[in-house]
């Protein structure tokens, strides 16, 4: 090879270098610039539960199949008293969900009715910094204590 074209390689090559290097300061953030915002995402849509009883006591423990806007499985302790109260967990493929909720029962047959809010709390996963708060309603069987819930609303994560 000649010298003429030793230098010519040489000189591409720097060039070459050259750009590589200012294309990936490009495209670096800089310490002025600082850290960059996750773009929050929001979830609409409803969910439905059937829960069977697991575990009877002052605090019952439910749990089953939920599918709608968040597939997965549900788990529910539950207060059956004149307000229902309870805190719940969905586990989906994606993470877990985490809240409680108040209802208000209706009816005083073997199936009763209720009505009321859920507050979304925290998360893992894809939704770590999950927030909500959504409405519920359903039917408990006050004779094998089973639950179906359905929740409507938004979540954020």
């Amino acid at each position: 090879m000649s010298a003429r074209s030793r230098n010519l390689a040489a000189c591409l090559g720097v060039l070459a270098g050259s750009a590589m290097l200012i294309g990936a300061l490009m495209t670096e953030p800089t310490h002025a610039e600082g850290p960059r915002a996750l773009m929050a995402r929001t979830l609409n849509g409803a969910d439905s539960a059937t829960l069977h009883l697991v575990r009877p006591g002052e605090d019952l423990l439910e749990e089953g199949a939920a599918t709608g806007a968040l597939p997965g499985y549900m788990r529910v302790e539950l207060n059956i008293g004149p307000l229902y109260k309870g805190s719940f967990t969905i586990y989906t493929r994606k993470g877990r969900i985490s809240g409680h909720g108040t209802a208000t029962p209706h009816g005083a047959g073997r199936y009763q009715s209720f009505a009321g809010w859920l507050n979304i709390t925290s998360g893992s996963g894809l939704y770590a910094h999950v927030r909500g708060r959504n409405n519920l309603y359903g039917v408990f069987d006050r004779r094998t204590y089973a639950v179906t819930v359905k929740t409507t609303g938004s979540l954020s994560y």
